[in-house]
């Protein structure tokens, strides 16, 4: 039977004069840390300190005892980034220069000193780009010339750590006769029958050479066996009435251990274990009235897609470990989220990733790993795009969350509309990979899932690839240009990326940035703000609703992170209100590798922002919410739930002070996965006191609000409210207490900041708007010293003075 020696242990990496400890996995950045030769690229203006280090080489060492019992013994590396030189016993084993991929070397009866050589990920891409020419990229960085994952070069969230090192598992494989080199299930459903083909590859020592093998697989106590002489085989396995696995909220999630073994005769020789999920998945792209939709179909059902984009969850993303993918994740899925997008600028995350996302349901649209760039076709890229693509497409498919595979993010949308096509003036640019060579790739490997050439992608150079009628969106115009009011403007097939910013959590800021006198515009504040006039932006998006808050930095965090909270679920509620035309959103983004003003709605010490929240409220199956149009107001209602929604609304125009001026009561039947949009009485319009009165809509505990005006504009009373603590379970830093704030007036979006209580306090609440006379109450944990005052402190809400 195969053996396999985990190399974790008795590294070292050459630094100067000196050895030092070095972690695998890990990378130069976290080994250098932790001998406390660098400081923390995330405080402050140190990412710019560190800068030397991604200009260097670096070795790592260990050694290799030689001698087994087996025929071969194999040295795999699961990931190393990225130009590495792999040395043992003074001979060069190979070269690698692709962080996204798994690297093998024969050394059979050998041993001695392992050396793992990193050159500079700079100097080898420009290297390549001197070979092939020059190409355009959004970002000055060459990150388009080396297969590595392009953010850690700098991106418009992140910062620039170029890393370097054993970033994934290494071990020796043992092996004799014959191992399992991959198996490809392809798993469908026709009717209430299920099949798994288990497409396996071997490779075989000389003595193993043309030997008859045995392959047996089994899945839901269906079992199989084949005798072959080759190096591939197919074992089909029939399962009659397998449970379908479903994204959350509409089903379960059934998972299967599949298993394939390999024997030679009676003795096993290696083995292979997975868990599947029986489910179809399906991408209508038919052309309507409307132009060209986009709708995933799952299990036969269409749905619209409650979706977030990912990015790496640290820029050093060796230290992202199971534990917190689980903890991130299940944070997606409380917020009713039901798809991960993978963007093409990271990685393809650990197999860790992609197993949560199994058992939560979560859907997972998974890019290939190009963004924002134009990308050299030409040797020695190409091979390795096509290496890479095969073993991941490979590696990821056994997984049911997996349900579209997608080319590239913006480049085909660049090509067209940044001028890249005249500057390339006949040159690649990665066309070939988008529209040929993934595509093949994954019909061959894996035809179970679609493809989608790019985000945005129209389907085809007939339209604009960034056209909303057709195919994927992506809506930045609003943010960079507009108010958030605008994205009522359009109806897009399916929204693929679009967000706001805001600055993370207070107490992320002062761990990121200490002793700063924290202002917008102070050098740490700048620092961690890497958008092109983010705070421009930010500010002009304040200045359109409020008064702005000139001088005091408080009332800009708070209103900078309502503002982005608005944003976003005016733009859901507005698409959500449109299914089944629009056909899915997916937010820019859920969450950040540093802390930095940005667009995640989990910031990058995992502190959740008010926009989290109100993912929560505006993905949750069921969705209230009142529409301006240029007809008048629309009561809109939307149901991702499998059960009819029988509804009945309450609809009244209210006076800021409280007195109702009308009422109606509003029935209506929104099928299951379904949304209506219905006018509202006239008696209900604001006209011309839309400045002191708005509308409230109520039904089975949800609630809409319209206010006709910005807020600035708008007749608010001066908020009064009163707090009360009141002690729910524990004690010290793992208190429970509830919060309750009971409204004397009018309170629009109050929200209880809970790290001003303490760094590692946690509210359940976020934003809420209160009547007079009504009262939230609100769920604080890790609050060690609770008080009326404490909490009163940290407590804001939209105040006219």
């Amino acid at each position: 039977m195969k053996d396999v020696t985990l190399l974790s242990d008795g590294w070292g990496l050459r630094h100067e004069d000196a050895v030092l400890p070095a972690q695998v996995p890990g990378c130069v950045h976290t080994d250098l840390l932790t001998a406390g030769l660098i400081p923390d690229p995330f405080l402050g203006t140190d990412e710019h300190t560190v800068a030397w280090v991604g200009d260097r080489a670096w070795t790592y060492t260990t050694r290799l005892t030689a001698g087994n019992s087996h025929e071969r013994t194999d040295l795999v590396f699961e990931g190393l980034d990225t130009a590495a030189e792999i040395i043992l016993d003074q001979e060069v084993l190979g070269r690698t220069r692709n962080m996204h991929r798994t690297h093998r070397f024969d050394v059979t009866g050998r041993g001695g000193e392992l050396r793992v050589r990193f050159d500079p990920a700079r100097e080898e891409a420009e290297a390549v780009r001197a070979a092939v020419g020059d190409r355009p990229n959004v970002y000055p960085e060459p990150s388009q010339y080396i297969r590595k994952m392009a953010c850690g070069f700098g991106w418009d969230w992140g910062p620039t750590v170029v890393t370097a090192g054993i970033w994934r598992p290494a071990r020796l494989e043992h092996w004799s006769t014959a191992r399992i080199a991959g198996v490809r299930p392809l798993v469908t459903v026709t009717g209430t029958h299920g099949r798994v083909e288990a497409h396996l590859t071997v490779e075989r020592t000389a003595t193993g050479h043309g030997r008859p093998l045995t392959a047996r697989a089994s899945v839901a106590g269906v079992d199989t066996e084949i005798t072959f002489e080759g190096t591939e085989a197919t074992l089909t396995l029939d399962v009659s009435e397998p449970e379908l696995w479903w994204p959350r909220g509409h089903g379960e999630q059934p998972l299967y251990d599949l298993t394939v073994t390999l024997a030679d005769g009676t003795a096993p020789l290696d083995t292979w274990h997975r868990r599947i999920g029986f489910r179809t998945v399906e991408l209508d792209r038919t052309a309507d009235e409307h132009g060209t939709g986009f709708t995933l179909v799952v299990n036969g059902v269409r749905l619209f897609a409650r979706g977030v984009n990912w990015i790496p969850d640290d820029v050093l993303p060796s230290r992202v470990t199971p534990e917190r993918y689980r903890h991130r994740l299940t944070q997606a899925a409380a917020a009713n989220i039901d798809l991960v997008r993978v963007w093409g600028g990271g990685i393809y995350e650990d197999d860790a990733f992609y197993d949560v996302c199994d058992e939560l349901g979560l859907m997972v649209w998974q890019d290939f790993l190009f963004a924002c760039s134009a990308y050299p076709e030409e040797q020695p890229l190409r091979g390795e795009v096509e290496a890479e693509a095969r073993e991941n497409v490979v590696r990821l498919m056994p997984h049911p969350s997996l349900v579209l595979w997608n080319g590239n993010n913006e480049n085909l949308w660049g090509f067209r509309d940044w001028g890249w096509e005249s500057e390339l003036a006949g040159d690649s640019w990665g066309e070939g990979y988008y529209l040929g060579l993934l595509p093949r790739v994954v019909a061959e490997l894996d035809p179970t899932r679609p493809y989608t050439a790019g985000s945005p992608w129209s389907g085809s150079w007939d339209h604009h690839p960034n056209d909303p009628a057709h195919g994927t969106h992506h809506s930045w115009e609003v943010w960079n240009r507009r108010d958030f009011a605008e994205y009522r403007d359009s109806v897009p097939r399916f929204v693929a990326e679009f967000g706001w910013q805001a600055p993370p959590a207070l107490a992320t800021l002062r761990r990121a940035l200490p002793g700063e006198d924290l202002a917008p515009d102070s050098p740490g504040m700048l620092h961690h703000q890497k958008a092109e006039d983010g705070n421009g932006k930010l500010d002009r998006g304040v200045a359109r609703h409020f008064a702005f808050p000139e001088g005091d930095f408080d009332r800009w965090h708070y209103l900078t992170q309502l503002v982005q909270a608005r944003a976003v679920a005016a733009g859901i509620e507005h698409w959500r209100s449109h299914w089944p035309v629009c056909a899915g959103t997916v937010v820019w983004q859920l969450n950040d590798c540093w802390p930095v003003s940005s667009w995640a709605a989990i910031d990058g010490d995992g502190r959740l922002k008010p926009l989290y929240h109100e993912l929560r409220r505006v993905y949750a199956d069921r969705l209230l919410t009142l529409q301006p149009t240029p007809d008048g107001v629309v009561l809109a209602l939307a149901n991702q739930s499998a059960e009819t929604w029988a509804a009945r609304v309450t609809v009244r125009r209210t006076t800021a002070d409280g007195t109702v001026t009308a009422e109606a009561t509003l029935g209506a039947d929104v099928d299951a996965r379904g949304a209506v949009r219905l006018p509202l009485p006239e008696d209900l319009a604001l006209g011309t006191e839309g400045y002191k009165e708005f509308l409230v809509a109520d039904a089975d505990g949800l609630r809409a609000l319209h206010f006709a005006v910005p807020d600035r504009e708008f007749a608010y009373p001066k908020p009064l409210f009163d707090v009360q603590v009141e002690k729910v379970g524990g004690s010290g830093s793992d208190a429970t207490v509830d919060v309750v704030v009971t409204a004397r007036t009018l309170v629009r979006d109050l929200l209880l900041q809970p790290d001003r209580l303490s760094p590692e306090a946690v509210a359940d609440t976020g934003l809420v708007t209160l009547l007079r006379g009504e009262q939230v109450r609100i769920r604080v944990g890790g609050w060690a010293e609770p008080t009326v005052d404490g909490a009163r402190s940290a407590i804001f809400c939209v105040d006219p003075a």
